[in-house]
């Protein structure tokens, strides 16, 4: 049997934003076709910096490429508001990012808490706190604490724990989570 190209078309079409729509991570996918080829999938961040009140939405990412514009803004954004000091965030942190506002499915932007930190703040922070890593990630730009402005902070938790990548920390009198990039586990 013959299949027409169309209906070819329309299944790898279907299969496509399936796949995508399963990861979680597409905020946005702009247009089904374009002279009959698929678009790139775009992914999208809504952002505020609690301390500077500094926003970030956009696009940071198409398909596998990471918008290099966009993740420098993002690296400012996210740097160490004590110091002022800008270190690159790891890509994958924003993927965690955009995939807990997907899923969320909140209009309200991510209000980021801490992004990166540098090893004078953290050591200053550890002095203050005992929450605070001695060999935190935010040192090396793999982690954000965060929460979404009227979104439970326990089913955001939820959420990052279901991505099943990196660490989620809960800090439910604080009203923050943390997520970063390394190893999976909780606390």
């Amino acid at each position: 049997m013959i299949e027409d190209q169309n209906d070819v078309q329309d299944v790898s079409r279907r299969n496509l934003i399936a796949g995508i729509a399963a990861g979680g991570l597409v905020a946005a996918l702009p247009g089904t076709a374009t002279a009959g080829r698929l678009t790139m999938p775009h992914y999208k961040i809504h952002m505020v910096n609690a301390h500077t009140n500094e926003k970030f939405h956009g696009v940071y990412r198409i398909g596998n490429r990471y918008l290099p514009d966009a993740v420098r803004k993002i690296n400012s954004f996210m740097r160490d508001f004590r110091t002022g000091d800008v270190r690159s965030m790891d890509p994958k942190l924003l993927d965690i990012l955009a995939s807990l506002q997907v899923r969320s499915r909140q209009q309200n932007p991510i209000e980021i808490f801490s992004g990166y930190r540098s090893p004078k703040t953290n050591a200053m922070l550890r002095k203050t706190s005992s929450g605070v890593a001695k060999k935190s990630y935010h040192m090396k730009g793999k982690a954000a604490d965060l929460h979404i402005p009227g979104y439970s902070t326990s089913r955001l938790r939820e959420i990052a724990c279901d991505l099943g990548v990196g660490g989620v920390g809960y800090y439910p009198r604080s009203n923050f989570i943390h997520v970063d990039t390394g190893d999976v586990r909780t606390w």
